[in-house]
């Protein structure tokens, strides 16, 4: 062989005695096959089977059993995005003439693509109070799917899960969950019945802001193996490298929520005592609304929360978040780092209405200390009041 021939050749190693404790990153797009009989027979090696990058490695392989081991259910597909894994997991099972009924509660991007794409592709997207279980069970009759989202996105109502499910089942449909917040470690819906879940595993899965990637998870494998042959054909696949950090990620994620939780927990309590704050959307505090259902069916909490403020400090609340100096500004949940994110509630409410002010803030509580925090939420709220007092000065 020439030179440049023989520098593309592989070098046979043994791996013989090689037990790595992490897993290894495999990256593909060819795979190879031993003959032109194994080529021509790759069907055969099934849904698992190595037949091109896009279909995953070993490394997509550990990653896809661990969370379906995790969430106890029976096939894990991966997703570039928790958004990705919300969309698809409902295309699985929708078609033209299908009505989807999802909480008015769910994630924003979730409500735009049941607004916006599904009615393209002829499916009736509806929105539910996620607490009216009489209201919801009047309109499941002709439903294909029923989502979920518990806690819900922003202003946290916490949903009767189990209850769902059966009204669900009493309508001849199917049921699926946004279970981000919670986590497989927390909360796991297809232990109460839900047909699929989905994550972003990009909040506590990956736990350090440095990915995109979602998960849908189903208690059925036909299901499984359908979602997973649509990923196929819209070309849908996730990088190695990216599943290498979920991998890492996994295993502190318990620790990180427990302390995040913890945290938060303490924070919530405390910022329910000061002025101008009128209610604190956290389920695990206790007298919150929804703790009953949460204290019924979770083994945990997430470090995520809202606070809403009455009429005086709400329209400083923006100007007032420039006084942070341990928190930071970003919309996003899961991660080592806390963050602040003020979120208008009221344009996505369709099926409740919204009656607090335009916008709630929503913290999420990192690893940093406790008392830290509270002290960068000490000058937040003294920057408020500063605000609150310059215009009465104005006023008068």
């Amino acid at each position: 062989m020439r030179e440049e021939t023989r520098s593309l050749r592989q070098v046979p190693v043994s791996i013989e005695g090689y037990d790595s404790l992490t897993v290894p990153v495999h990256r593909a797009s060819t795979i190879l096959y031993a003959d032109a009989d194994s080529f021509a027979r790759r069907s055969d090696r099934g849904a698992d089977g190595y037949v091109y990058g896009l279909y995953g490695t070993p490394t997509h392989r550990h990653l896809e059993g661990r969370i379906t081991d995790m969430q106890r259910g029976v096939r894990t597909v991966l997703l570039p995005s928790g958004q990705a894994a919300n969309a698809f997991a409902m295309l699985a099972v929708l078609k033209t003439g299908d009505r989807v009924l999802l909480p008015d509660t769910c994630y924003g991007p979730t409500r735009d693509f049941s607004q916006t794409d599904l009615p393209a592709l002829g499916i009736t997207a509806e929105f539910y109070d996620p607490t009216d279980l009489a209201a919801l069970e009047r309109r499941a009759a002709g439903a294909r799917l029923i989502w979920a989202e518990s806690p819900g996105s922003l202003t946290l109502e916490m949903q009767d899960i189990p209850a769902i499910v059966a009204i669900a089942r009493r309508h001849g449909a199917m049921t699926g969950c946004d279970n981000t917040w919670a986590s497989p470690l927390n909360f796991r819906p297809l232990d109460h019945g839900v047909d699929l879940v989905a994550e972003a595993l990009s909040k506590h899965f990956g736990g350090h802001s440095d990915l995109l990637m979602g998960s849908v998870t189903v208690a059925e494998p036909d299901l499984g193996l359908r979602i997973k042959a649509q990923m196929g054909r819209y070309g849908i696949g996730v990088s190695p490298d990216d599943v290498a950090l979920v991998m890492r990620g996994i295993e502190t994620m318990a620790v990180r929520m427990a302390r995040a939780s913890a945290s938060a927990l303490r924070l919530a309590g405390w910022l329910q005592e000061q002025p101008h704050v009128t209610r604190v959307l956290y389920p695990p505090l206790p007298g919150a609304e929804g703790h009953a259902i949460w204290a019924r069916d979770f083994q945990g909490a997430a470090g995520l929360f809202s606070v809403v403020f009455d009429e005086a400090a709400a329209p400083h609340v923006m100007a007032a978040l420039d006084a942070l100096r341990v928190i930071s500004i970003g919309a996003s949940f899961g991660g080592t780092r806390s963050l602040a994110a003020p979120s208008a509630v009221g344009p996505l409410r369709s099926a409740t209405r919204w009656s607090g002010p335009e916008f709630v803030l929503r913290l999420s509580v990192g690893l940093e200390a406790p008392e830290d925090l509270e002290d960068d939420l000490t000058r937040f709220l003294a920057a408020i009041e500063t605000c609150i007092a310059a215009g009465k000065i104005k006023k008068s």
